[in-house]
């Protein structure tokens, strides 16, 4: 809307002082004739902006205007400003609000305490993009438009129909009833209703999304938290699920908690029962019973603790390891330098 887009330009004129129109188009997203307009448009209501020509000009208020937006403390604007360098309003096509709000919540602080807030949040970083081992953390996108008609048909209470690819499956498109929506490490999921069976849909799935005048049938009320919780237990305890057994280095525990859906019993190696492993006794060591999403899943999940893990059961993953193993050395087979 025209009101939000002069309100985010008077801002970005605020906090950042002179700017070209170039520069204004490119952060409202505008053309520049756009922004000549909308500096015509402030001009007229009285807002003190004015132009200085050169090579180094641009628009500019007049020092010491501002806007009236207050009731926020140092403390709460700060809180703001973190929050809003998380990721999770891009998973609900919010991105360009949340730009917007950001320069609100920036602007009701005092002059005297803008400078550090700003600060501040370049010193706290949440959720970075890559981690120590400088591996990017990926994420799965959904159009921009596609995520703003689900959420459209969310808040509204209305049927949603989706085109909608499940893993390994050809698209198709299907009417769901949206109850709400969840973000969990960057990921966007739907959670709705179709046929009166609870449905879970990952939003970078969803090619395209048309809500429907229809009334959605759902609860009046909903626990986001606890249904998001009920439907991961469901998801953990279903499938071709696999069950793994084996010793683990205790360094590398986290490492498999991590990628394992459930962790069904933990203990203490016996070292004298298990003293016969290659290696060395288990003294120390962990006995663990983990669960994996299927077998490949599994077979992937040991093979990255390497060394640092034994498969006791089932047969077939010790197998299946011990061959890759043995490709990979063959691969790798030494040979007399010549």
């Amino acid at each position: 809307m025209r009101a939000d887009r002069l309100v985010s330009l008077v801002l970005l004129l605020r906090q950042r002082g002179r700017l070209s129109a170039d520069t204004l188009a490119r952060e409202l997203e505008v053309s520049t004739r756009t922004v000549l307009r909308d500096i015509e448009a402030l001009s007229a209501a009285g807002v003190p902006v004015y132009a200085e020509r050169g090579r180094h000009g641009g628009f500019a208020l007049l020092p010491g205007f501002r806007t009236e937006l207050t009731g926020l403390n140092h403390e709460e604007a700060l809180a703001l400003l973190i929050a809003g360098s998380r990721r999770g309003a891009q998973a609900f096509g919010l991105g360009s609000a949340l730009a917007s709000a950001m320069l609100k919540v920036a602007d009701a602080l005092p002059d005297s305490s803008r400078d550090s807030a700003a600060d501040a949040v370049q010193r706290l970083l949440i959720d970075p993009e890559t981690d120590l081992l400088s591996r990017r953390q990926l994420t799965e996108e959904a159009p921009d438009g596609v995520v703003a008609e689900v959420r459209r048909a969310v808040l509204a209470g209305r049927k949603l129909r989706i085109h909608y690819a499940a893993l390994g499956q050809e698209p198709k498109w299907r009417t769901v009833d949206p109850i709400g929506m969840v973000t969990v490490r960057d990921q966007g999921y739907l959670l709705a209703a179709r046929e009166g069976e609870d449905r879970t849909y990952r939003l970078s799935r969803i090619s395209a999304a048309e809500k429907l005048t229809e009334t959605a049938e759902r609860p009046d009320l909903v626990d986001l938290d606890r249904a998001w919780r009920e439907r991961s237990v469901r998801f953990r305890t279903g499938g071709d699920q696999v069950t793994v057994l084996a010793r683990v280095n205790p360094k590398r525990r986290e490492e498999l908690v991590g990628t394992a859906l459930a962790v069904l019993a933990e203990a203490k190696a016996d070292a004298g029962a298990e003293a016969g492993a290659k290696g060395g006794a288990a003294d120390g060591w962990l006995r663990m019973e983990v669960t994996f999403q299927d077998e490949r899943h599994a077979e992937w999940a040991l093979w990255q603790l390497a060394t640092d893990a034994e498969v006791l059961a089932p047969q077939w993953l010790r197998n299946s390891l011990h061959d890759r193993a043995a490709a990979i050395a063959s691969r790798y087979e030494r040979h007399p330098e010549s």
